[in-house]
């Protein structure tokens, strides 16, 4: 096939202008042309230039070498590059037999659910250990948060299949490198799984939460099908090391699980797993993470700003910005998991704290847009040992927790309020979404005066890049602290924790990933590694 790029049609295009456009670029007749498919889609909306479609395709043709010959100084006409998903292994019953030690996944979010994935299309039928519960009881949880103030622990938008990522935007895009294409593999068995298939062209792809509950079920299905097994409410409270090599971990209802190959695929706020890994002698070490808070603006600001005269174009949907302001102080201020037409969401995980994270449907039809702005923040911040952000974290909750009346309602307050550094007592134009409710207040005592100092001085900073930014009555609500693992658990190049044989940290919580589609990358890649590993054990 025939991989063309920069193929450009007006938006409202007729369905038969795509194929005409690759018959006139390749300067072919119409029977050479045996078929298509759109690789990718993104549009061109800049506010003085016509509105159009940007499409990347392969076509199957006749004579693809003759055509590739005559365009070989053509930087937009190359052969299509191989994205298929090629499995490093397969286990065989001689394999399983003298392997008798299943592979162990901790953690069924992204990365965990690929991990498991792939090491049972590989015939390996992992045991994967979930502290929460399935998706549609801890949906139910997590609205008990929402609607009624009762927080969950163990099930929440943190805890439970499908990870944090269920209770977002379900953003399917990275800047990850991906030589390999694995990207790819993710996105198709989410649409094998009940994803829209748009999600493989679209330029920005996301599914929303609704959607992601049935792929996640689907996909648990399958792991099971192919011998897989998944325990819910099962949480991991210690490891058997022996002579540098894990032998098996324990759990809270006091089991102890025999294994020598185990995924730590735990997502970034599995705080009390991360502190039984450091008590256990896992080798790990602080990283830079950020904190701040949610802003809200109207959508119909954001896709105006954005989107000049195409705002509200439904081919288009609702517009998202990213944003980035390097302050007088040296710290960076940045959005972070922008959604368009989305909510502000509860995201707790321990009792008598408040985090914020944002969510979107598929539809992302709400009147607000919602991003995370945040500060980054280093290891000097919080010194102590790798453990010190998990407590510097704890901190900022604990006062957001206080700040909203100890109640789970977040503290919030005017952008116009909080840039003249006086508090907040009423609502303006914009309704905040977050619930169980927000408590106005000053929200200054909530974060380090270094955030603060540096986030007042990037909202009008962005006013210059987005009109309206910065208008009075936009809303900010706090706290956003989980952007990323406040630590990394080191691993080597063969994937293994750099000094405990048979950990195999993996994803978001182990500092390798950020993000869906990231995080069910990385475990692709440990799962290979594991069932390498195995066979070899096997050998």
């Amino acid at each position: 096939m025939i991989h063309i790029t920069e193929i450009r049609l007006p938006i409202e295009h007729a369905p038969e202008a795509l194929e005409a456009a690759i018959i006139e670029r390749l300067n072919i007749e119409p029977e050479d042309l045996l078929g298509y498919e759109v690789f990718k889609r993104s549009y061109d909306a800049r506010k003085n230039s016509a509105l159009s479609f940007i499409y990347t395709v392969d076509a199957s043709v006749s004579h693809p070498a003759a055509i590739l010959e005559k365009f070989k100084n053509d930087v937009h006409i190359k052969p299509t590059p191989d994205t298929s998903y090629h499995f490093v292994a397969q286990a065989s019953q001689a394999t399983t037999t003298a392997s008798a030690l299943r592979p162990v996944v901790i953690g069924f979010g992204p990365c965990g659910i690929f991990a498991a994935l792939i090491l049972a299309q590989m015939g390996f039928k992992p045991l994967v250990l979930e502290r929460g519960r399935a998706v549609r009881e801890r949906t139910q949880d997590t609205w008990g948060l929402w609607r009624k103030n009762v927080l969950n622990p163990e099930s929440n938008v943190q805890f439970g299949e499908g990870g944090a990522g269920t209770f977002s935007d379900g953003k399917l895009y990275s800047q990850i490198k991906d030589p390999r294409f694995y990207g790819r593999k993710v996105i198709r068995e989410f649409i094998k799984a009940g994803a829209p298939a748009e999600i493989s062209y679209v330029a920005k792809p996301h599914i929303g939460t609704f959607r992601l509950v049935g792929v996640v079920e689907k996909m648990r299905e399958e792991i099971i099908a192919l011998g897989g097994e998944i325990r819910f409410s099962q949480k991991v409270t210690g490891f058997d090391i022996e002579h540098e090599q894990v032998r098996g971990v324990r759990l809270e209802s006091g089991e102890t699980i025999a294994a020598d190959h185990v995924v730590l695929a735990l997502g970034h706020s599995a705080r009390d797993t991360f502190e039984a890994l450091h008590a256990a002698g896992v080798y790990m070490e602080a990283k830079p993470f950020s904190v701040g808070f949610r802003i809200e603006h109207p959508q119909s600001l954001i896709d105006r700003a954005r989107l000049g005269p195409h705002a509200g174009n439904p081919l288009i949907g609702a517009a998202d910005y990213k944003l980035v302001h390097h302050a007088k102080n040296g710290r960076a201020v940045y959005s972070f998991c922008m959604c368009p037409g989305g909510t502000v969401v509860a995201a707790a995980s321990e009792p008598n704290r408040v985090v914020t994270n944002g969510m979107s449907q598929y539809s992302r039809n709400e009147r607000n847009a919602n991003a995370g702005i945040v500060v980054g923040i280093t290891p000097e911040d919080f010194p102590g040992g790798p453990l010190a952000g998990i407590e510097f974290q704890r901190a900022i909750e604990s006062k957001a927790y206080e700040l909203g009346g100890s109640t789970y309602e977040a503290p919030g307050q005017l952008v116009g309020d909080f840039l003249m550094g006086r508090p907040s007592t009423q609502l303006g134009s914009v309704t905040p979404s977050y619930k169980p409710g927000v408590h106005l207040t000053d929200l200054a005592s909530s974060l380090p005066a270094y955030a603060i100092e540096a986030i007042r001085e990037a909202i009008p900073a962005f006013e210059k890049q987005i009109k309206g930014f910065s208008m009075h009555d936009a809303i900010l609500t706090g706290v956003e602290t989980r952007t990323s693992s406040p630590l990394r658990i080191k691993r080597g190049e063969d994937f293994q924790s750099v000094n405990i044989k048979g950990i195999y940290p993996a994803g978001e919580g182990a500092g390798y990933a950020g993000g869906i589609l990231s995080a069910g990358v990385d475990g692709i890649r440990v799962a290979e590694a594991v069932a390498l590993s195995c066979l070899h054990t096997a050998a």
